[in-house]
């Protein structure tokens, strides 16, 4: 098999420059078109702007992510029909242009939740992390979601009264900011008044209803994608668990091997994310690998600690608790199956996601996890793997 060594690129606002990514040492770029609102068309006109600016670089624009679904499509409600039409024409078009693998995600309002983006490692590099104490301070006492309290143990709520009590105003305030910090390109970030505002329509919307909103949208996008030979790659919840009253439904290998029976396509599949999968203490990649490796579509890498209460950091590539040696054998084994079944070889994007903020990254303004020097380390560390594995199962 072949992996197409890639790298998460956020456009000409990321200050990650694509001569700096080549440096690095990936070939392929992963990148959305983030000026485009969410549920307008994706023209053909930007898309080979894009892309050309990437080739220009030396580079090939591998993957889309993300290809957003809009929250009206997520509750089937506004202007979902138009959104749904709209997402269609850009699969068309991305396709007519030459991209083939769009990553998305159907995670309520928030693409991901941590609690600190700059925990020092003590090491002198930070990373991010996310402790569910401090997080139910955020929810019961600073968003007074309403009967937020019964989605917590007592100790949980005794833990998050006592550290939202040591806590001055600046550090509530630093709480805030970083649950509703903006989506990856962007830095904005949701007023507590608009989140409020949000949370409100997803009343009603359970984790029954939220599949069923899915597999609506796939039955009617998946068609056009395997018509126009696009794979379609759901990206996992970031926790993998119910946050704030909202469900996630992409959190287990039961949610992903349901998913892919939505509608059986060679379209419809998932991208495996050892890190959002893998910060559930109850997820074991290996084997979701092995469940789920005829539907993988792309590949993201990264390493975490985490224990069952639902705390979790992000970790160096080698010493978390997830077993990256085991899942990069079963994701060498699909391949080997598919070339022995098709005689065509399997060429699959991966990514290193995330990396920790280290050396002349420190001090530096760009979104948590996408650092220049972290990544090239991790993306260093999963070519040493992969080719040695592969190596060693010839």
């Amino acid at each position: 098999m072949k992996f197409i060594y890639s790298w998460r690129w956020f456009g000409p606002n990321d200050r990650i420059k694509l001569n700096e990514i080549r440096q690095a040492g990936a070939t392929g770029i992963v990148s959305a078109l983030h000026q485009i609102p969410v549920g307008d068309v994706w023209s053909k006109e930007a898309i080979l702007n894009r892309k050309k600016e990437i080739e220009d670089a030396g580079l090939t624009w591998q993957v889309v992510e993300s290809l957003p679904v809009s929250e009206d499509i997520k509750k089937m409600s506004g202007n979902h029909l138009l959104h749904i039409e709209n997402y269609k024409t850009s699969i068309k078009n991305l396709a007519e242009c030459g991209l083939n693998t769009i990553c998305y995600n159907f995670m309520p309002i928030l693409d991901w939740s941590r609690t600190k983006l700059k925990l020092d490692v003590g090491d002198g590099t930070y990373t991010s992390g996310f402790e569910l104490a401090m997080f139910a301070a955020f929810d019961i006492f600073i968003l007074e979601r309403e009967n937020a309290k019964n989605d917590y143990s007592e100790e949980v709520i005794a833990k998050a009264q006592e550290y939202l009590f040591n806590l001055d105003d600046a550090k509530v305030a630093e709480l805030k900011d970083t649950i509703l910090y903006g989506l990856p390109g962007s830095l904005e970030a949701y007023t507590l008044e608009e989140f409020r505002a949000m949370l409100n329509t997803y009343k009603g919307i359970d984790r029954p209803k939220l599949k069923a909103h899915l597999s609506s949208f796939l039955n009617q996008v998946v068609p056009i994608a395997e018509a126009n030979n696009v794979k379609m790659a759901v990206h996992p919840d970031d926790p993998p668990w119910n946050l704030l009253g909202l469900p996630r439904i992409v959190s287990t290998v039961d949610d992903l091997q349901e998913i892919v029976e939505m509608i059986k396509s060679p379209s419809n599949g998932i991208t495996l994310c050892t890190g959002s999968l893998g910060v559930g203490h109850f997820n074991k990649l290996p084997e979701i690998v092995k469940a789920l490796a005829p539907n993988i579509h792309f590949v993201h890498l990264r390493n975490v600690v985490r224990d069952s209460d639902l705390n979790f950091q992000e970790d160096t590539f080698f010493e978390g608790d997830i077993d990256m040696i085991a899942t990069v054998k079963e994701l060498i084994k699909e391949g080997k199956r598919r070339e022995a079944e098709t005689g065509e070889q399997w060429v699959v994007p991966l990514r290193p996601d995330h990396g920790h903020q280290m050396l002349a990254d420190l001090g530096q303004e760009n979104y948590p996890g996408y650092s220049l020097y972290g990544r090239m380390k991790n993306l260093a560390e999963i070519k040493g793997l992969t080719l040695g594995v592969i190596n060693l199962m010839k």
